[in-house]
């Protein structure tokens, strides 16, 4: 099943594209037709990719690796912010840090940096400073945690990069071009898409639109999350099957007894596995090449 209709797509006005002199040739596959000198998007093939992308991303994120969400826009912001951080995945929502990804331990130094200021102001030792001191001091922490506070969490480059404009976030695909991370974005048609992995046709001005492709994404990711924690909750249990095991042998209990309660765990566990698989694990095995590069 498709993660959204074709329907909802219309009624966020995902279809409305640039002007047609502000067009980019590459973009020609996702076209559906032009109206009154508007480009309009091919919201079928919107679908498609989408649903691509959102296997993708939920892969990733049941790997326990993590998605760099950048967003700059005016219309965006908000959005990402709101819906990123309910998913604990780092954002980037004001200007982009040139080379955040390239020049990455320097990055880290400085988002170090604030958890030393932190620090100081709960060991007592603000008290030793001056007054212009600290106030230089906090306004310091301040601006860092305007720009580097949505990544505090992300100890190392991240696994993949979405970008709701490629055209305004330029610095940001070429940086994560040069160390070959996937590049999920939402490509209008002013952009080109030839450098992104995961292209997702799309208005990338509307805020509804923006709403409702990063709404489908989060919520793969959240299943991605779920499955890798119910896979953590698995593995305790099978450690006790096995003392279950041993304190089985330990008693006067026939071993071909033994052996048949464990078959049966065995098979239980077959039967479940089996259930939880969907139509998603398909899509999983498209992007094995991907999974590679991650």
């Amino acid at each position: 099943m498709p993660r959204t209709n074709f329907k909802e797509l219309l009624d966020a006005g995902v279809h409305f594209g640039h002007l047609k002199r502000k067009w980019n040739p590459a973009m020609a596959p996702y076209i559906f037709m032009e109206r009154n000198g508007i480009h309009i998007i091919d919201l079928e093939k919107t679908i498609v990719k989408l649903d691509e992308a959102a296997s993708a991303i939920k892969h990733i994120a049941r790997s326990g690796k993590k998605i760099l969400f950048v967003a700059t826009k005016k219309q965006a912001k908000e959005i990402v912010a709101e819906k990123v951080k309910a998913v604990n995945m780092p954002y980037v929502t004001e200007r982009w840090p040139g080379g955040m990804l390239t020049n990455f331990p320097t990055i880290r130094k400085a988002v170090k940096k604030m958890s030393s200021i932190d620090k100081m102001a709960t060991d007592g030792t603000f008290l030793n400073l001056s007054k212009r001191e600290r106030l230089q001091i906090t306004r310091q922490r301040a601006k860092l945690e305007k720009t580097l506070g949505s990544i505090i969490d992300l100890t190392r480059l991240p696994s993949a990069l979405f970008i709701v404009d490629v055209c305004k976030e330029h610095i940001a695909v070429r940086e994560a071009k040069r160390l070959g991370i996937p590049v999920f974005a939402m490509v209008d048609t002013n952009s080109d898409p030839s450098d992104i992995e995961f292209p997702i046709p799309a208005n990338d001005d509307a805020s509804k639109s923006i709403s409702l492709i990063i709404g489908v994404l989060c919520q793969a990711i959240e299943e991605g999350l779920n499955e890798r924690k119910l896979e953590k909750d698995k593995e305790p249990q099978q450690k006790d099957k096995k003392q279950i095991r041993k304190e089985l042998e330990t008693k006067d209990i026939p071993a071909a007894l033994i052996e048949a309660i464990v078959e049966e765990d065995e098979e239980e566990e077959l039967d479940d596995d089996n259930s939880v698989e969907s139509d998603d694990e398909v899509s999983v095995k498209e992007i094995d090449e991907t999974e590679e590069e991650l």
